[in-house]
């Protein structure tokens, strides 16, 4: 049986390498990591995240997300499988603790018998006549491969995005904090930094005048929308953070008051000796990061244990390129996996390369070719970085993408989402019973 060659350790490389071995197929897996790293990158585990601990919403029934990961579950995810062990409390999100869930990976693939991992930069696709291969290089695909790309393809295409700060919490002022999650969902999982209408006021004055990095006229308008910048979002009127990162809607103090905005603060790791500014993600120079950001009284003398990093996320034009199953129209061969294809988010990326490692293992063994509906999360974000769009950007997984529910016409949301997704597990559970067994 021939040898699959997964390029990438990131999320989608290490779902796709997984699945494969699980299904009795031999992989190799060509890491870069520890030879080079990206801007991004600092540690040589696999399943590194780098912009947050986050990965979104685990309501199954009310989120779109959320649904997804119950998707990956019951096609077993091995993503999934590291959050469970990893979670740390987040109110109605995923959460994990970072160096965890990345050794719990590593620790999963380096016990696999099937898997050769090597540790090298891959520069050129492979041509027609070499074996299969994946390509899941993620946002951060390097220079040599990257052109090989644009050389095979054309034009390639990119967009800068951000990630958070992160303070410890031993210096976060909590005397000036509540904790709680929006609505009273969750178990009081977030600390809450409250601002009166002049602290607000200031923050956003000091945030609009306060020193960036600079960049390059193609990245400013390459910013995903998913990732905006907290300076820019600001940009866009006085009060856009009120009604967005910093919404005191479904908070409330200990007095039973809700503040004029409010910052959020998240557990980064299960000791929760670090907290995660939530939707803070910036390109603010680091000093002036800690001096904007310790105007908020919570975190006047916050220490700061990672500042925000802006960084290229590279991608396809995946609808010319590819087909549902990951592969690509021009050469069987093959597959590409992770946001490079369009798929835009942690839970995302990891289940194209769960679903390309499905594919292809059906493939190899000769089972039945799968189809994933467009009613599932799974499918319809399959469909979406397949089929023809003049305008092909970077996509999340959200209920937009899935078609209509053919037997409601009610108006309450919280049905039509609970509907969505009985709809999609149902479809779920029938592709899960003739998928084979792990060996």
């Amino acid at each position: 049986m021939e040898k699959v060659t997964v390029v990438g350790g990131g999320l989608a490389g290490s779902e796709a390498a997984y699945r494969l071995a699980r299904s009795g197929i031999s992989v190799r897996l060509v890491e870069a990591k520890p030879l080079f790293y990206t801007p991004a990158h600092s540690s040589a585990a696999l399943g590194e995240l780098v912009c947050s601990n986050s990965l979104k919403s685990d309501d199954v029934y009310g989120n779109a997300c959320g649904l997804l990961k119950e998707e990956m579950r019951r096609l077993g995810s091995l993503t999934m499988e590291a959050a469970a062990h990893c979670r740390v409390p987040a109110g109605g999100a995923l959460a994990v603790e970072r160096e965890k869930f990345a050794a719990y990976i590593t620790e999963k693939i380096t016990a696999e018998p099937r898997i050769e991992r090597v540790a090298a930069e891959v520069c050129t696709l492979p041509d027609e006549g070499e074996g299969i291969t994946v390509i899941a290089t993620g946002p951060l695909t390097l220079d040599a491969l990257s052109a090989d790309i644009v050389r095979r393809y054309g034009r390639g295409l990119h967009f800068y995005d951000a990630s958070a700060p992160v303070v410890a919490a031993e210096s976060v002022d909590f005397s000036h904090t509540f904790t709680g999650d929006r609505y009273g969902k969750g178990t009081g999982d977030y600390v809450n930094c409250p601002l009166n209408k002049e602290e607000y006021d200031a923050f956003v004055a000091a945030l609009l005048a306060a020193e960036k990095v600079t960049l390059h006229d193609f990245e400013k308008r390459e910013i995903f929308e998913g990732c905006m910048p907290v300076e820019i979002m600001a940009s866009r009127g006085h009060d856009t953070l009120r009604f967005g990162t910093f919404k005191p809607v479904g908070l409330y103090d200990e007095n039973g008051k809700r503040p004029y905005a409010v910052l959020q603060l998240r557990k980064e790791n299960a000791a929760g000796t670090a907290y995660n500014l939530v939707g803070c993600q910036t390109n603010l120079k680091f000093g002036e990061q800690k001096r904007v950001f310790s105007l908020i009284p919570a975190l006047k003398n916050a220490e700061f244990l990672r500042y925000g990093v802006m960084h290229r996320n590279t991608y396809l034009q995946s609808p010319e390129i590819l087909l549902p199953d990951f592969s690509c129209k021009r050469q069987e061969n093959l597959y590409f996996a992770g946001q490079i294809t369009g798929v835009e988010g942690y839970v995302e990326s990891a289940m194209s390369g769960l679903l390309a490692g499905l594919h292809i293992a059906q493939r190899i063994k000769g089972g039945e070719k799968i189809v994933f509906p467009p009613e599932t999360v799974c499918g319809a974000l399959s469909a979406y970085i397949s089929s023809p769009n003049p305008d092909f950007q970077p996509m999340n997984a959200n209920y937009g993408i899935l078609p209509p529910l053919a037997d409601y016409a009610g108006k309450d949301k919280k049905e039509k989402r609970r509907r969505f997704a009985e709809r999609s597990l149902a479809a779920i559970e029938k592709i899960a019973r003739i998928l084979p067994s792990f060996v």
